[in-house]
């Protein structure tokens, strides 16, 4: 850890969370804090990288799963014949 001044905070953890994180300590010779520091560095950091709506939907799975349709189904020209025009 580096030389800057750090604030303290008390965190509240299940015990299984507290024992797993005590047995990888353990394991891997890290600090319990300095690992929590680092866990909550990536959780942040991939929380604020900006994602797109299209990027969200892959995430999620609904990109492709309606079955037998076209491929450009959103796309393509043809496939918007008639949308948006009153019957």
């Amino acid at each position: 850890m580096s030389d800057m001044a750090t604030d303290r905070i008390t965190v509240r953890l299940p015990k299984a969370l507290t024992e797993r994180l005590r047995k990888r300590s353990a394991v891997t010779g890290d600090n319990e804090s300095e690992m929590v520091r680092k866990a909550l560095e990536n959780f942040l950091n991939q929380r604020s990288r900006q994602r797109s709506a299209y990027d969200l939907a892959v995430e999620s799975g609904i990109i492709g799963m309606a079955k037998n349709l076209p491929k450009d189904l959103s796309t393509n020209p043809r496939h918007f014949k008639g949308f948006g025009e009153k019957k």
